[in-house]
């Protein structure tokens, strides 16, 4: 019960029109490519009839999004995860009714209440593999539209922020930059290589010290992120990250190396964005 009384967690769509015309071209696939329910035994254009299909599915998606989800979600505050379930069993429901009388007209079946039934259990079925893809790509876009705005704050914040990598040879040189600057450290035997933004080009420099001790001198800085035992990155110039449990692929800004994110360090990278 705790779990469907929280907010829930993302925007709603307004691409109705955008959205529909995608679940339409869905369903109009999925009966005329994949042919289930006895659709293989009509004789007639199954392209068109499928079509059919696809477009009453747009039309219902996109006339209860306009009217009674967007009222609901205006009305409704906060929204919750139960509001959006039995919206969406609402919108199954919809869609049920409106194609269970067309399925009755084209293909001259009784209308009644078993046989209701039944294509409303089809329809549930495909409604929900529906809606748990629609979740997931909200997921997805909700996700990076975090991390985006994290990391553009974060840049803006610190854009005249410097740090200073030190040198531990007698003669060297430490390396002041920028903090937006930095894209990434890598550990290389008794030196590390840093490389970072020139005038808008990857550059790179090695600097003699170890990866532990440019963490601990850069420990205050939450964006510069070890994410595994040779890399150290900064979390603001992140612009991809792909991958799984077992590991992520970053890619920062216009550097053509990719990262890698240790398993260890993959629950951490997800709070970032998270």
């Amino acid at each position: 019960m705790s779990f469907l009384t929280r907010v829930y967690p993302f925007k709603q769509s307004k691409n109705w029109l955008r959205d529909s015309i995608a679940y339409g071209v869905i369903i109009w696939a999925i009966l005329y490519l994949l042919q289930p329910f006895g659709f293989s035994l009509y004789q007639g254009n199954k392209c068109l009839v499928a079509a059919i299909f696809g477009l009453i599915t747009s039309c219902c998606y996109a006339l209860y999004g306009w009217t009674i989800l967007k009222r609901l979600t205006r009305h409704i505050k906060p929204w919750r995860i139960w509001h959006d379930g039995c919206a969406v069993l609402g919108l199954i429901l919809f869609i049920a009714i409106i194609n269970f009388l067309l399925f009755s007209v084209i293909f001259d079946y009784p209308i009644t209440v078993s046989i209701f039934l039944q294509f409303l259990y089809w329809t549930l079925i495909i409604g929900l593999i529906m809606t748990a893809l629609s979740i997931g790509i909200e997921y997805n876009r909700s996700l990076r539209e975090r991390m985006e705005t994290l990391l553009s704050n974060t840049a803006e914040e610190q854009k005249d922020v410097s740090i200073t990598i030190h040198d531990t040879n007698v003669r060297g040189n430490d390396l002041c930059i920028p903090i937006n600057s930095l894209l990434y450290i890598e550990a290389q035997k008794n030196n590390v290589s840093v490389c970072y933004l020139k005038e808008d080009k990857p550059a790179s420099t090695e600097i003699h010290t170890t990866l532990a001790a440019v963490i601990e001198d850069l420990k205050e800085y939450e964006n510069i992120f070890q994410c595994h035992r040779s890399f150290v990155v900064n979390v603001n110039n992140i612009t991809s990250a792909k991958g799984n449990s077992n590991g992520y692929q970053l890619k920062l800004g216009i550097c053509a190396n990719s990262i890698p994110v240790s398993r260890q360090y993959v629950p951490r990278l997800k709070s970032y964005i998270a």
